[in-house]
């Protein structure tokens, strides 16, 4: 376990050192390195998860997960906001100092509430390899980037996107993100319970057929305020209730590996987050910012196809002994 805070204790590190490099940054370069340094901060995500899923039983992994899942959403209903309308108001240096205080003070809270001394199962590279040619794990790595790129190639541009489907002041703005955000809190929560309740596969494929259809609607919300809201709402509920049930079910398959095949998901989902923000740009000379939601549908669509070849229960890999490849 030792090695798991050490793990966190450095992801926090290096997004916190990320964010000081970012705010004192005075060119492109300096700031790309300050953006590399986040980047790799963003480990914390897999640690988190792995630590979460080692402490409880497997009939409890989806509450736990929602509940390591639930500052994410958090921050969207209150961090994205409020570093919005801070950025309107003061730059976009001054939200950037504060991720810097919060990360300092979460590196602080972590040294001393995560305990180095508690039993838990390390991560093992034996049987590693046994599980990563898992076809079920093969798929989830491959639902987690399609599921992201779908999302990134609206929420990359969020802003623009609201403005051009509804002319917006930046408090209003804010407010929207805050709202989408708590329906994230919602969707988190109700997620996690939804996994333990009916198991990952029923909540996932109904969550992925309401995100895509709210992905196909949105464009067609212009002009309408509470429409878009409304639609936002269903959005962040069944988005980010795939977190919880997405990681249970990856965890499942491979108790002895999860620290190792959560990482490598939270890498899929980076590089969907990239993908997605950068196929949708590459589309803004022939669509208006406001059919942006009908990029996503694809990839959401295909996500979803992959949860059709997913058996109801797979025997999972169970760790090498050690020295075995």
């Amino acid at each position: 376990m030792a090695a798991r805070k050490r793990a966190i204790q450095l992801a926090l590190a290096l997004f916190g050192t990320g964010c000081l490099v970012c705010a004192l940054s005075g060119s492109f370069a300096v700031m790309l390195a300050g953006r590399v340094l986040m980047g790799a901060g963003a480990m914390f995500s897999a640690a988190a998860s792995a630590l979460a899923v080692s402490l409880v039983a497997p009939a409890l992994r989806g509450r736990a997960l929602s509940i390591t899942f639930l500052g994410m959403s958090i921050s969207y209903a209150v961090g994205v906001p409020v570093g919005a309308w801070l950025g309107f108001e003061y730059g976009w240096r001054v939200p950037v100092w504060l991720s810097a205080g919060a990360s300092l003070a979460m590196l602080v809270a972590a040294s001393w509430l995560v305990p180095s001394n508690m039993a838990s199962a390390g991560a093992s590279f034996a049987g590693f390899g046994a599980a990563a040619r898992q076809g079920a794990v093969l798929r989830t790595w491959l639902r987690t980037l399609l599921y992201f790129i779908a999302i990134f190639s609206v929420f990359a541009y969020i802003g623009p996107v609201l403005q051009a489907l509804n002319a917006m002041s930046s408090t209003q703005l804010s407010i929207t993100l805050a709202v989408f955000g708590l329906a994230g809190v919602v969707g988190t929560l109700s997620g996690g319970w939804a996994n333990d309740r009916f198991g990952s596969l029923p909540t996932m494929r109904v969550q992925m057929s309401v995100l895509v259809t709210m992905m196909a609607v949105l464009p067609f919300t212009r002009g309408h305020l509470y429409a878009t809201m409304a639609t936002l709402v269903v959005w962040g509920i069944a988005g980010f209730g795939m977190m919880a049930p997405q990681q249970s079910r990856l965890a499942s398959l491979a108790p002895a590996q999860a620290p190792l095949l959560l990482s490598l998901n939270g890498s899929m989902l980076y590089v969907g987050t990239a993908l997605g923000a950068v196929i949708s740009g590459s589309l803004l000379g022939q669509l208006h910012l406001s059919q942006l939601g009908w990029v996503g549908v694809p990839f959401g669509l295909l996500a979803l196809l992959t949860l059709a070849f997913e058996p109801a229960h797979v025997r999972p890999v169970m760790a090498a002994p050690a020295g075995s490849p």
